[in-house]
């Protein structure tokens, strides 16, 4: 390949490797600007958690006079009931004598919980866990359901638990966004894993979640913000900032609609936070379907058509150098 040649193809090459970059940063560009910035709620220190032993707060369950979390991964299947007038440990509940990676707990029917031992970082799990807490405080076995998804292995931190049927959702965590997973109407105990199906989509990098008492709204959270969705149908009523925290993970509503987020971290603070009362003012009775990834709408600007030009006037180079060397060439002598 000739001198020229050579000059046009690496010209060619960057050009269009700008174009795609131009593009792609408009079309994040106009994505973003089609979403107003979530409006910020404040959060005020309800307390401060005294145990050492909870170093990792993941999931958070809010029973009033008693709060309960657990650990991140590391630790055993222990969760922690905690006094939110002083902030110490009440009760230990040990559940089971071993887990890989317990990452939320769920309010269940008369007083019980639920522990999703879901976390898969690598995604290399061929089952995940659940169990059912009957009893709390002290050693007490509870009731192991394995799960599998239809679709390979998931990371997932959020374990949601309708409180009107106590079906059983776990919402996958990924940067482009969760699928809500449902278990079957009755979980087996034993036996093969309880098959999953993909019920809903949803946004963000989802770190835990709930469901209102209502059984009619869920509440999601990210690090940095919450979001309020429709059931069955999951559609998004609206999305607010919440306070900052160190590593903010878990989030519960209590019976009287409290609000508590907590963070990683020892001696770290359980905030309450006051959401708009707007939130829940929308419902949905309509079926869950997992929706289509959305359109990607890309607005050329008066730059893009520019290079988009140049790129045109490279190929229109280049071709005509691959035939003008042809052509001094002439046909090939045998």
């Amino acid at each position: 390949m000739s001198r020229w040649r050579s000059a046009a193809v690496v010209c060619l090459a960057v050009v269009v490797v700008s174009t795609g970059s131009t593009t792609r940063a408009t079309g994040s560009t106009t994505r973003a600007a089609a979403h107003a910035e979530p409006r910020k709620v404040p959060g005020t220190p309800l307390f401060t958690i005294r145990d050492d032993d909870i170093f990792e707060s993941s999931g958070l369950v809010d029973r009033g006079s008693v709060v309960y979390t657990n650990n991140d991964s590391g630790d055993a299947a222990v969760v922690y009931g905690m006094d939110p007038r002083t902030g110490r440990t009440v009760s230990r509940t040990t559940y089971a004598p071993s887990v890989t990676d317990v990452e939320d707990i769920a309010p269940g029917a008369h007083g019980t919980l639920w522990a999703g031992d879901t976390g898969d970082n690598r995604r290399n799990r061929d089952h995940v866990d659940v169990y059912h807490l009957l009893r709390l405080g002290g050693h007490h076995p509870a009731v192991r359901y394995p799960l599998v998804y239809p679709d390979g292995p998931h990371d997932a931190e959020t374990l949601l638990v309708q409180p009107r049927t106590e079906r059983v959702f776990v919402v996958s965590k990924s940067a482009f966004g969760g699928t809500v997973y449902v278990g079957p109407r009755k979980l087996r105990a034993g036996g093969p894993p309880n098959r999953l199906r993909a019920f809903a989509r949803v946004g963000g990098l989802v770190t835990d979640g709930t469901f209102y008492p209502d059984g009619r709204h869920v509440l999601l959270r990210t690090y940095g913000t919450a979001s309020v969705y429709t059931f069955p149908g999951f559609g998004l009523v609206g999305t607010v900032k919440l306070p900052p925290q160190p590593q903010g993970e878990g989030i519960s509503v209590g019976a009287d609609g409290r609000v508590l987020v907590s963070s990683e971290g020892r001696n770290s603070q359980v905030l309450q936070v006051r959401l708009p009362s707007s939130l829940l003012t929308s419902e949905d009775a309509g079926p869950s379907r997992p929706p289509p990834p959305p359109p990607v709408t890309v607005t050329r600007t008066g730059t893009d058509w520019a290079v988009i030009g140049l790129v045109a006037a490279a190929v229109a180079v280049l071709g005509w150098l691959t035939l003008r060397g042809a052509r001094l060439r002439g046909p090939r002598r045998r």
